[in-house]
């Protein structure tokens, strides 16, 4: 009986050395069970043979900090993304995967794919929104009552016009698909021995660190949840020594950027977008041919419905992100409490920060955002299409629609 190598980062990257870090990539995606050392080698042998006919489009797609191995905590669906457009077009579209920071970072992979590049890229749109402020118009607080009225929104027809059209017009960007939660605090040492969160008054007074969204400032404003800029690189340092108290993000997030072993309660907050999607150039979809564009915008469709289904489970069996965590999650392991709040005590922070109950601070965002779609009132009608669905839909019941067709 053969030994199998277990495989290591020094492993991979011998393999990657040897058959390239995209089909390397590639190739492990598709093995289920523990990766070894061989049959990452045969995959990516594999992979490389398929790909090596002369594509007539070579894609680099930035993917900010993703890698092999977070896509297995966060199923956003990046690689499966890329190996099933090279797949579908039957190699006419090549697509070099380029990861953990190597080209583009959460801030600047917007830029460097309306610059040309990259031609794709992944980052949350929360951090894409500083260079693409358009993108501003998922965050306002409370918009959105559950995952699954993201995903109802992002299959929605009308998606095309309050969201995409938008995108393209402005920025230049041509919107995918996306991975969907939403925000909540993960509280560092300084909640290890509190008692788990009941009430938004327990979370008043903190320091939490924020990303680069403009109107989640606003709605931690509000709440009171003191938002400090920290460099995501200085995060966990900073949870583990308590110079901030938390961290706004989302469960998913939490576990893939390596949170876990330095928190202590999730606080299940769910006051806006957590949405990690991919995109491209719309200048380069648009010089494609027309089957090729169906062909993309086809793997996109599959590709949502693909991070619908397999991000659930990664919450629920990967990360731990339910009350009472299993054991072998990252949020069991690390004795990471999920504090769920009660839907009155969600009202309760509704009622303090979103635009419905709040308006006055949303005002100049409100009439920016209208003004760049070109005069709808984004807010209401985002809103009230999260609320054709029950709020207590789950993800599955949502049934998928090829928004470009039906728009």
């Amino acid at each position: 009986m053969t030994t199998k190598t277990p495989l290591d980062r020094r492993g991979f990257m011998r393999v990657a050395g040897r058959y390239g870090l995209s089909s390397t990539m590639l190739g492990a995606l598709g093995l289920f069970g523990p990766l070894t050392l061989e049959g990452v080698g045969v995959a990516a042998a594999q992979t490389a043979k398929d790909r090596g006919g002369k594509a007539k489009y070579n894609f680099k797609m930035g993917a900010a900090g993703f890698n092999e191995e977070n896509l297995k905590i966060q199923e956003s669906g990046q690689l499966w993304f890329a190996r099933e457009l090279e797949k579908r077009s039957d190699g006419a579209i090549r697509v070099d995967f380029i990861g953990s920071n190597q080209i583009c970072n959460q801030l600047d992979c917007v830029k460097k794919t309306q610059q040309g590049i990259v031609d794709m890229f992944t980052a949350s749109t929360q951090n894409s929104a500083g260079a693409a402020p358009y993108y501003n118009v998922l965050d306002f607080a409370y918009m959105f009552p559950s995952r699954a009225s993201q995903h109802y929104f992002f299959y929605h027809p009308k998606s095309e016009v309050l969201l995409r059209e938008p995108l393209r017009r402005l920025h230049n960007i041509q919107f995918l698909f996306t991975h969907c939660e939403l925000r909540g605090l993960m509280m560092g040492s300084k909640f290890a021995d509190k008692p788990t969160v009941t009430t938004i008054s327990e979370l008043a007074g903190t320091k939490n660190r924020v990303t680069g969204t403009q109107l989640g400032r606003i709605a931690m404003e509000l709440m009171d949840l003191g938002p400090v800029p920290l460099a995501w690189e200085e995060t966990v340092d900073g949870l583990k020594s308590g110079l901030i108290d938390g961290a706004e993000t989302w469960m998913g997030a939490a576990g893939y950027g390596g949170l876990s072993p330095v928190l202590s309660q999730a606080v299940d907050l769910r006051f806006f977008c957590g949405t990690e999607h991919t995109a491209m150039n719309n200048k380069t979809f648009e010089k494609l041919p027309p089957d090729l564009q169906d062909v993309i915008m086809e793997t996109a469709y599959s590709a949502q419905q693909y991070t619908q289904r397999e991000n659930e489970r990664a919450l629920v069996e990967v990360v731990g992100a339910v009350p009472n965590p299993g054991p072998d999650t990252l949020f069991g392991k690390n004795k990471v409490r999920v504090a769920e709040l009660s839907s009155e005590e969600i009202k309760k922070a509704e009622q303090m920060c979103s635009p419905k109950s709040n308006a006055k601070p949303w005002e100049q965002w409100r009439e920016r955002l209208n003004k760049m779609q070109g005069g709808a009132d984004t807010y209401e009608e985002i809103y009230a299409i999260a609320r054709e669905i029950p709020e207590d839909a789950t993800v599955e019941s949502v049934k998928p629609r090829k928004w470009w067709k039906s728009a």
